[in-house]
């Protein structure tokens, strides 16, 4: 497939254009399609750059071609929706070609809304917030988890904070999985509230981190593995090894350095799934 405009500025202030976004994904296809395959997609497309106006795109237009896999999901309430579901390298670099900068996905697959394989809790810091701190709060949240029987892995968002996810055996409902990541969000907040809190509403956070458990929800997503984020710098979400995150910034790995990242490193999160643990198990647990 050939890139349209390829010269289109996508990223002003950084000099990057929109053949750069495309050949960027083709890149990463490799490491980041098996955090696609099966699962849901939200889109966040930018035709223009990220300069001008773009939008959350969930549900497919109708000029997608009829190579993209596209699948119903039920929706709450009644009903079914349409989602993209990305299984190659020729789908990722067509939705970039498209104008899709960040890749969002759900927790659970087509096959399975209802049995979320991931669990995630998000650290959204408030501006100015030292990065040691965001690295001590995201070891406490992997301490909770083993404590559980979850295995935790983290992940550098590409934008203000990290994000600490464990793998599910997708045995449990999305319920039981909410609120499992809510009892451990309150856990953690619990044990500093000075400077960790679960209050929905921002007015009631202060200057204190939020530890957001409401992306287990059904039909939320997370920023899959890989995606580039609509933010100045370009940075990419990126998987860490626990030891990485002495040295890492949420924003630490730009497109190009992310690239030269990949040819030197696999994948820390490539065995994910093989530490599968049981929400029901850990919910137990905490009770």
């Amino acid at each position: 497939m050939k890139t349209s405009h390829p010269d289109k500025v996508f990223y002003p202030g950084d000099g990057l254009t929109k053949g750069d976004v495309v050949e960027y994904y083709r890149a990463v296809a490799n490491v980041m399609l098996p955090h696609l395959r099966g699962r849901p997609l939200t889109l966040r497309r930018f035709p223009d750059g990220i300069g001008e106006q773009g939008w959350f795109q969930k549900h497919p237009g109708e000029h997608f071609p009829d190579s993209i896999r596209v699948e119903r999901v039920p929706r709450r309430g009644g009903g079914t929706d349409e989602y993209v579901v990305c299984e190659d390298a020729e789908t990722l670099a067509y939705l970039a070609n498209q104008g899709t900068v960040e890749f969002h996905v759900w927790l659970s697959t087509v096959d399975a809304p209802e049995r979320p394989d991931r669990l995630v809790l998000d650290l959204d810091p408030p501006e100015g917030t030292p990065v040691a701190e965001l690295r001590a709060v995201a070891r406490r949240i992997r301490d909770h988890y083993e404590r559980a029987g979850l295995t935790a892995f983290v992940q550098a968002t590409g934008g203000r904070g990290f994000h600490v996810l464990a793998p599910l055996d997708a045995k449990s409902d999305t319920e039981v999985v909410l609120e499992l990541s809510r009892a451990l969000a309150d856990r953690v907040a619990a044990a500093d509230p000075d400077r960790l809190t679960t209050a929905q509403r921002k007015e009631k956070r202060g200057d204190r981190i939020f530890l957001d458990a409401n992306r287990n929800g059904y039909a939320q997503t997370v920023v899959a593995p890989y995606s580039l984020r609509a933010r100045p710098g370009a940075a990419a979400a990126t998987p860490l090894d626990w030891r990485e995150l002495g040295k890492a910034a949420p924003d630490g790995w730009a497109l190009g350095k992310e690239r030269q990242r990949l040819a030197r490193k696999e994948d820390p999160w490539r065995n994910l799934d093989e530490h599968a643990g049981s929400a029901e198990q850990a919910l137990k647990g905490l009770t």
